[in-house]
C-alpha cells in the first residue's frame, strides 16, 4: 500500500472512531421571550443529543441582546463544549441580533452551512428561506452553529446538517 493510502486509511480510521465517540455541546436559545419550561428548541435538542450519546455541557436562554449574546458566547468558547448550537436571532428583524455578533466574532466561516440549510429550507417555506441568516464557523477552537429559531427550522438543521456531521465537525476542529 502506498503512503498515500495508508495516510488515507489512518484518517477514515480516525474518522470512524470519532464518529462513535461523545461530543460535548452547549446549546443556547436566544429568546426574548423563552423560558426552560416552554423553549421547546432546547427542549428538542437536548433530547436529540443525550438520545445520540452527547453530554450536554452547557443549556442557556439569552435574551437578542449583543451584548448578553457576546458574553454567554466567550464564557462558552472558555468551556468544555466543542461545540455551541444557537438558536434563534437569525432573521432580518431590528430584534434579530445573534447572527451580528457571531459573524463578527468567526474566524473561519464554513459558507456552506447557511447556504445548504437555506436550499433544504427553501423546500419547506419557499422562498422565504432566503431571510434566514443560518450561519456556520470556527471560533477559538469551537464550532459555532446558529440557525433559525423556529422549531421546524431547528428540526431541518438538526436532522439533516448538525446530526450527521456532528462527531466529523468535532474532530476537524481539533485534529
Amino acid at each position: 500500500m502506498s503512503n498515500q493510502n495508508m495516510q488515507g486509511a489512518d484518517t477514515h480510521r480516525q474518522m470512524a472512531a470519532e464518529q462513535e465517540e461523545s461530543v460535548a455541546v452547549a446549546i443556547v436559545t436566544v429568546s426574548d421571550t423563552r423560558t426552560p419550561e416552554d423553549d421547546i428548541n432546547g427542549i428538542y435538542l437536548r433530547k436529540e443529543l443525550v438520545k445520540d450519546g452527547h453530554s450536554i455541557t452547557d443549556y442557556d436562554i439569552v435574551k437578542d441582546e449583543p451584548d448578553q449574546i457576546e458574553v454567554l458566547l466567550e464564557q462558552l468558547v472558555g468551556g468544555k463544549a466543542r461545540i455551541i448550537i444557537f438558536n434563534g436571532g437569525t432573521g432580518i428583524t431590528p430584534r434579530d441580533r445573534t447572527f451580528d455578533v457571531l459573524e463578527r466574532k468567526l474566524e473561519k466561516r464554513l459558507t456552506g452551512f447557511g447556504e445548504l440549510f437555506r436550499m433544504l429550507s427553501y423546500e419547506q417555506v419557499g422562498a422565504a428561506a432566503m431571510l434566514s441568516r443560518a450561519t456556520a464557523g470556527v471560533y477559538r477552537g469551537k464550532l459555532i452553529v446558529s440557525v433559525p429559531g423556529s422549531p421546524k427550522a431547528v428540526e431541518l438543521a438538526w436532522e439533516k446538517l448538525i446530526k450527521p456531521e456532528l462527531q466529523h465537525l468535532a474532530w476537524e476542529v481539533i485534529r
